[in-house]
């Protein structure tokens, strides 16, 4: 079998680089391209030491006379160009975007939550969420997988399958979820050029935050009934790594055993979602540097009341890990090729 050329826009971006390591481990992939705006002509090396001896193109910039010498276009840019590239997209190429171009199925909604327009709003159609464990195999019917939020990976996972067997009410779910920085990319350190990035934390986006839309169409899948979600995100003096922390009321004085069960048997056969035992504590310490998503079910105080805890890595299962699974189900690779 031949292999595949890709291209990457957006390779010097912190998920850029991240996907480049997992796909220099991929033996199907052949890196032709690796594109940047203000660093071309540059090598990787110079924003990461890891690449220094490795094979690779240097940086060029994005022309869509590129398109014509490639299978598959990932996109890791800022919102908005990603559209851009999309209308000059060649029967033969696949769009896996990393950021929220394809996310919203609305393009109203999307200037709505994105503040500006849609640049491509016919290809919307041509679009799929892709939330691998999801999704699966649908993203072959597709030429433009958009993949999931870092946040709304971190609380989709958990809640659809709740949501979809009526297990939970739907009127009061609260998430409260912690990134380490480099959700917020490289800007995230001018932002705090004046300040301690690395020993404090920050609410940011509260009921503005443009993950919500997301978890909201998504949830919204699998019921008629209306859903409340209460989203705060927080920047944390990490590195990478997730914690969503979920509060919600079981339907029908369900047990704990019911729901954990219910969890393992939805994903019994997807590796990267791990079902932990009841009251298991956990951090993004046991996911960092890793494809997997752990989630864990915890008592409250109050009877009905549970808490979800929910751990990934942001780089990884929150962006080019999940870019990757999508790449592999839409070419019929093996489904773990590259990821471990």
């Amino acid at each position: 079998m031949r292999k595949l050329n890709v291209l990457i826009a957006g390779s010097t971006g912190y998920i850029g680089l991240e996907l480049l390591k997992i796909l220099i481990r991929h033996e199907n992939l052949n890196i032709k391209y690796l594109c940047a705006n203000s660093s071309a002509g540059k090598k990787l090396s110079k924003f990461e030491n890891y690449f220094k001896n490795k094979k690779l193109p240097k940086l060029i910039k994005f022309n869509k006379k590129l398109l014509k010498d490639v299978d598959v276009i990932f996109t890791a840019l800022p919102v908005g160009e990603a559209q851009k590239i999309s209308k000059y997209l060649l029967k033969r190429n696949t769009l896996i975007d990393l950021a929220g171009d394809f996310r919203i199925s609305n393009s109203k909604k999307f200037t709505e939550w994105y503040k500006k327009k849609h640049k491509a709003k016919n290809l919307i159609k041509n679009s799929i969420y892709a939330l691998p464990e999801i999704t699966k195999n649908k993203v072959k019917n597709f030429q433009i997988l958009s993949c999931p939020g870092c946040y709304p990976t971190s609380v989709l996972l958990p809640l659809i399958p709740l949501v979809k067997n009526d297990m939970i009410f739907l009127d009061n779910i609260v998430i409260d979820s912690k990134s380490g920085y480099s959700g917020a990319g490289r800007s995230v350190h001018k932002s705090y050029k004046n300040k301690n990035l690395y020993s404090s934390i920050k609410a940011y986006g509260i009921s503005t935050h443009k993950h919500n839309a997301e978890i909201d169409e998504q949830l919204n899948k699998y019921t008629k009934k209306k859903i409340k979600v209460f989203f705060t995100p927080h920047i944390s003096p990490m590195y990478r790594g997730i914690i969503s922390t979920i509060y919600l009321k079981l339907k029908n004085n369900l047990s704990s055993k019911k729901v954990i069960n219910k969890l393992k048997k939805f994903y019994k056969t997807e590796k990267f979602v791990k079902i932990e035992k009841f009251n298991k504590l956990l951090s993004t310490n046991d996911v960092v540097n890793t494809n997997y998503c752990k989630i864990s079910l915890c008592k409250s105080r109050y009877k009905n009341h549970y808490i979800i805890l929910s751990v990934i890595d942001n780089l990884i299962k929150g962006g080019s890990g999940q870019a990757v699974q999508n790449l592999n189900l839409k070419y019929n690779f093996p489904k773990y090729k590259g990821l471990i």
